[in-house]
């Protein structure tokens, strides 16, 4: 029998606003940063442009913060790149997954402990 471990799914969220932010939106982020450009991130993490940047639009209301500026293309194109905020963003996320799955970790050792896994 392979070896049991846990998994979870998390994310902030909001009971009054509508969006979210989680490792979805780190994802998109991350390549955003990588390629400076929306339309290619989108399309490296094979979603559409428009559901890219609508759910970036909903993080920031969400977030209150900015997390990219955008400019128009010209002859060589738009580009899109991090505020610093978003830049924190990430990191601190980061942190708080690394903890949450400490946690989530020692919560299972210990449940493993109790039920004989």
């Amino acid at each position: 029998m392979s070896r049991l471990c846990p998994n979870f799914k998390l994310w902030v969220y909001s009971t009054e606003d509508d969006g979210v932010f989680g490792d979805g939106k780190v994802r998109l982020l991350n390549a955003i940063d990588e390629r400076g450009s929306l339309r290619e991130a989108a399309a490296s993490l094979q979603i559409s442009y428009r559901k890219a940047w609508g759910d970036l639009k909903k993080a920031e209301e969400c977030l209150r913060v900015k997390l990219v500026e955008k400019s128009r293309g010209g002859a060589g194109g738009g580009q899109t790149a991090l505020t610093p905020e978003g830049k924190h963003l990430i990191t601190a996320y980061a942190k708080f997954r690394q903890e949450a799955e400490a946690g989530v970790a020692q919560a299972f050792a210990d449940f493993s402990k109790e039920v004989g896994l």
